[in-house]
C-alpha cells in the first residue's frame, strides 16, 4: 500500500506526513474489500502506539504531538481491527464494536462481518 510510509503510518497524500486517523480511514477500507494484508499492520501498531501519551493517556495525530478524543478513537479503531490490542472486535464501516452492531441487529454490509462471525 503506497499510503504506508517507513514510520508504519499512513498519510492521506504524498508528502504529507502520517497521520494516526488513517490508520482508521485506509485500514477500515482494506479491511472492506478483504486486503488488509497488503499492509504491514505490525508497523502500523507500532505508529499508533508511539502517538499515546503514557502519562496524560490518550492518542496523538502523529508522535510527539498531544493526544486527542479524535485520534484517540481511530488509534484505538485501528488497534482493535489489526488485532494488535486487547480490545473488543470492531466493525469496518459501522466503526462500532461488533457486540454493538449485533444488539442493534444492524443490517449485515459486508461478508465476514455479520453477526456470530469471526473477524477476517
Amino acid at each position: 500500500c503506497e499510503r504506508q510510509t517507513p514510520s508504519g503510518g499512513f498519510n492521506g497524500r504524498p508528502e504529507k506526513a502520517p497521520d494516526v486517523c488513517y490508520s482508521w480511514w485506509i485500514l477500515s477500507a482494506l479491511a472492506s474489500i478483504d486486503r488488509a494484508h497488503w499492509i504491514d499492520g505490525g508497523k502500523l501498531a507500532s505508529f499508533i502506539h508511539a502517538a499515546q501519551d503514557e502519562e496524560g493517556g490518550g492518542i496523538a495525530d502523529r508522535p510527539g504531538d498531544v493526544p486527542d478524543v479524535f485520534h484517540t478513537f481511530f488509534g484505538l479503531a485501528g488497534l482493535s481491527l489489526l488485532r494488535q490490542a486487547d480490545l473488543a472486535p470492531i466493525h469496518p464501516v459501522y466503526a462500532l464494536p461488533m457486540d454493538v452492531v449485533c444488539r442493534l441487529e444492524l443490517p449485515p454490509i459486508l461478508t465476514g462481518y455479520e453477526a456470530g462471525d469471526s473477524m477476517a
